[in-house]
């Protein structure tokens, strides 16, 4: 299998694993500060902001297939809780783990020809992560890993009140705050109540005078 380099080495989160000489049980340590990519995390919700440093420790260990590498992501991540819509920052750490293939890994020892036998493995192909010219992409990889690591509800405390569902007041800042319940069906029944009352007073006072006139004659 043919493949050419896409990948620019100096791209931050672009790793050379030529050091490694694919001998198998080769190791190589690396420590890097990326910036971080665009999007990275849950849209809309909590994420590394672009630009934002994120620190990375990395394993590279050489065996048959590839380069194993396992390593740790650390950056400051930022968005807004859930229940009260207040900004939140924490610090976040994501571990990962991945092979990435040499190229010609899934073609040894099977021959240049593909039976139809060979269709579960195209499709393995596209799931897996592949060497280009000994450089790998991190960013897929981390990615995933930063998605993880994220909570997919968070909150600025565990027990946030939110917000007051009547005027959006934040409740944490407030804790006796509340308003008098109305229940409009009470309400409207008193309004009933109200002119019926009304209407008999009317009845009564026009009445009054009519007994006074029978009692005049």
């Amino acid at each position: 299998m043919a493949h050419n380099a896409r990948l620019d080495h100096r791209d931050p989160l672009v790793f050379d694993t030529h050091e490694l000489g694919r001998r198998p049980g080769a190791l190589q340590r690396l420590t890097r500060t990326a910036p971080a990519p665009r999007d990275l995390g849950l849209a809309g919700v909590i994420g590394v902001p672009e630009g934002a440093p994120v620190e990375l420790e990395l394993r590279l260990e050489s065996v048959m297939e590839g380069v194993l590498v396992t390593g740790t992501a650390r950056a400051q991540a930022e968005g807004e809780c859930v229940r009260c819509l207040e900004p939140l920052g924490f610090d976040l750490e994501a571990d990962f783990q991945e092979l990435f293939s040499y190229p010609d890994a899934d073609e040894r020892g099977r021959g240049t020809a593909r039976s139809d036998d060979n269709a579960d493995d195209d499709e393995d192909d596209e799931d897996r992560l592949f060497l280009e010219d000994g450089l790998f992409d991190l960013e897929p990889l981390l990615r995933d890993a930063v998605v993880l690591a994220l909570p997919m509800q968070p909150v600025c405390q565990e027990d946030c009140p939110g917000l007051c569902s009547q005027c959006g007041a934040r409740l944490a800042d407030d804790p006796d705050h509340h308003h008098d319940a109305v229940d409009i069906r009470w309400a409207a029944l008193q309004g009933l109540a109200g002119t019926m009352k009304d209407g008999e007073k009317d009845e009564m006072g026009g009445a009054e005078p009519g007994v006074d006139e029978k009692q005049e004659k």
